[in-house]
């Protein structure tokens, strides 16, 4: 009894080592990423990346794939979230052509993302690093043009900042291996 109690107690131990182990590598290369950029968010990166299941468990190569699966399924939601505002409520002209203009950039900017992630698997870090860059660009460009008309309000400030809070993240994670 005493021996299977003890069993349970260091293995019970050796998994919650494991899970802290992880969790400060989430947390430390965050803080790392963070220092080196004063774009990205410390809370929001460690906050996106606990939230995923397979993080407590990763590396730092799989945190890099965790983070631009991430910053994918956030362009293909924008994409989404883009094409229920232009049907379902009526803008004037100037809005309604930035909209169409984001959907066009936040398209491309999941192909461009996809293309990334290949190179990251290929562990070309540096070709991973100019498509996310470019895919960037969606989210200040789309923004930029919605507010093009002077007094415009943007229907996609929240969503182009976290889009580029993605983007910045996976870009600071990838120059963590160049």
């Amino acid at each position: 009894m005493y021996f299977s109690t003890l069993i349970t107690f260091l293995i019970t131990f050796f998994l919650l080592f494991l899970v802290s182990l992880s969790s400060d590598l989430i947390q430390d290369s965050c803080e790392n990423a963070a220092k080196n950029d004063p774009n990205l968010s410390y809370e929001f990166c460690v906050a996106s990346l606990e939230a995923n299941p397979r993080s407590p468990n990763a590396t730092l190569q799989e945190l890099v794939i965790i983070s631009l699966e991430l910053t994918i399924s956030n362009a293909k939601n924008i994409s989404s979230h883009i094409e229920q505002l232009l049907s379902l409520k009526s803008f004037d002209k100037h809005t309604k052509i930035g909209l169409q203009d984001c959907l066009e950039l936040y398209s491309d900017a999941h192909s461009t993302l996809l293309e990334a992630m290949e190179n990251v698997k290929l562990k070309d870090y540096e070709g991973a690093d100019v498509e996310i860059s470019s895919a960037m660009d969606a989210s200040t460009t789309c923004e930029d043009g919605l507010k093009e008309k002077k007094g415009e309000v943007s229907p996609l400030t929240k969503e182009n900042s976290i889009f580029f809070q993605f983007t910045v993240i996976s870009l600071a994670f990838i120059n963590m291996f160049h």
